[in-house]
């Protein structure tokens, strides 16, 4: 069963851009700020505020921001899609690496800063609420701590050169902009300061699924230091990953399909996931920011689908690359299990058959596609109430995380290799870094994790080339790792640098 954590308080802390408007929180009281987060109902609304965000990614302000998605289409597995290269243009030049600071993703900047502000209200007012005991205070700073560095772990890897604060800033509401090297040497230390207080659980009790946990912090900082390829703390972070996997409180599960499913969600394998309901769900597309569901599987749903039970009508977005579904042996589960070849799944159902878009290959993202029923019990709109978890760390990626890392240091990995392998019915034998990376390659498409991959392992300039795409004009280079800053930021801030992409 699905437990949710994730809901709109009444504190309504309303954020925008590094902006005076986006610094300045403001609550449905009369009751002076500094004096609201005072009792622990209203504390942990605050705590609750601060996880909100996560679920904004999906859609926000007027964007698809999918976190796979957007991750994914700079990657080689999968498409744009839509209906055509106008069709949402943000998707189209991340695709393509055309970004402009006018053009680009700009509500990512959004959503993360409002959750880094939202934290800092947390650890700012925890010390002064009265009736909350010492443990839990620590309990809620350690969260909100973790959830900055995930923050600041997001805008470090799509701008880089960013504005840094872990207070709650004051007039004129600006912080002095940090480059990529400083900026994640401030947030691994804020994580390191969560993890040494040592009072996440490492795994979350029944019924607070979504809410961090000691196991997320340490994916968390160990896809950090792999991505900053920070040799210095590649033993601790393995040390992290010997620690989940020795707790016996996670497991890889025999049905790698099942995992995608509503009945799949916060199964044994799962670390991490961001919440979604579709009961009740009020969220809809001029109140992106309430409680409910994600558009994102409507959003790379099949268009317009014809005796097909098993799956709702989509928009043709997210397409899948005919290499990702053929680079998989046979009897590999995650080939079916991850991806939907519509052609076999036509032969199972005569007469099955859709309309093509854009991009289209008829290889389709399997793991969050629109199910059929699954937006059941919405309240508000159908499309954007699809109660699909993002799967955002799962004990697949602690096993492959501890055999890189053993690689890196010298080590023998190959027993947590030969793990996920042997799940996935997989007959690769390889167990160099690079053969690790190939397998995290057939583990994790379409869960936006291909693209940030071939970066940190050097593998991009060769891989991402026009050349090995059937549509992009534009190879990609160092220039591209960073985004440009979005122009409304640099406009409110003249002392911001913009990013040469």
């Amino acid at each position: 069963m699905k437990k949710i954590v994730i809901a709109l308080s009444a504190l309504a802390v309303l954020l925008t851009a590094c902006s005076k408007d986006f610094i300045n929180p403001r609550h449905n009281s009369s009751v002076p700020l500094d004096e609201y987060f005072n009792t622990p109902e209203r504390l942990f609304q605050c705590l609750v505020a601060a996880y909100d965000p996560l679920e904004w990614y999906d859609y926000a302000f007027g964007q698809y921001d999918n976190l796979h998605l957007i991750f994914d289409v700079m990657g080689d597995d999968v498409y744009a899609g839509g209906s055509n290269e106008g069709d949402q243009p943000i998707i189209v030049k991340t695709h393509y690496y055309t970004l402009t600071s006018t053009d680009l993703p700009n509500q990512m900047w959004t959503v993360n800063y409002s959750g880094i502000n939202r934290a800092a209200t947390v650890i700012k007012y925890v010390e002064t609420a009265e009736g909350v005991p010492e443990a839990t205070k620590k309990l809620y700073v350690a969260e909100a701590k973790v959830l900055m560095a995930y923050y600041y772990n997001m805008l470090w890897k799509l701008w880089g050169n960013i504005p840094y604060w872990d207070e709650l800033l004051v007039a004129p509401y600006l912080a002095d902009q940090l480059g990529h090297d400083e900026v994640y040497a401030k947030f691994i230390a804020l994580l390191e300061d969560a993890i040494a207080m040592n009072v996440l659980p490492m795994k979350a009790n029944v019924g607070d699924e979504g809410r961090v946990t000691k196991a997320m912090a340490y994916m968390l900082y160990t896809e950090a230091v792999l991505y900053q390829n920070d040799q210095t703390r590649y033993q601790t972070a393995l040390n992290y990953m010997k620690e989940i996997i020795s707790s016996g409180q996670y497991s890889l599960v025999s049905d790698f399909a099942g995992i995608w499913e509503e009945s799949g969600e916060w199964c044994s394998e799962s670390i991490w996931e961001i919440n979604y309901i579709s009961e009740g769900g009020i969220r809809d597309w001029d109140n992106s920011i309430a409680t409910g569901g994600q558009v994102n599987s409507i959003l790379t749903g099949i268009p317009a689908p014809k005796n097909v039970p098993d799956y709702h009508e989509g928009w043709g977005f997210g397409t899948i690359a005919k290499s990702a579904y053929d680079m998989y042996d046979d009897d590999d589960i995650r080939k079916d299990g991850g991806i939907l070849n519509f052609a076999k799944y036509a032969e199972e159902h005569p007469g099955a058959e859709y309309t093509p878009r854009w991009q289209d290959t008829g290889y389709w993202n399997r793991k969050y596609i629109a199910r059929e029923g699954g937006n059941h019990g919405y309240k508000a709109s159908d499309n954007v109430n699809y109660c699909n978890n993002e799967r955002i760390y799962r004990y697949a990626e602690t096993l492959l995380n501890a055999a890189e890392l053993s690689v890196l240091l010298g080590q023998d990995g190959s027993s947590y290799l030969k793990q996920v392998r042997d799940r996935a019915h997989c007959h690769d034998t390889g167990v160099s870094r690079e053969d690790i990376i190939q397998e995290r390659h057939k583990e994790f498409v379409g869960e936006g994790k291909r693209y940030w991959d071939l970066v940190r392992s050097g593998l991009a300039s060769s891989v991402l080339k026009s050349a090995n795409h059937e549509w992009r004009k534009n190879d990609w280079s160092e220039s591209k790792k960073y985004w440009p800053i979005p122009q409304g930021e640099i406009d409110k801030d003249p002392n911001l640098v913009q990013n040469n992409y």
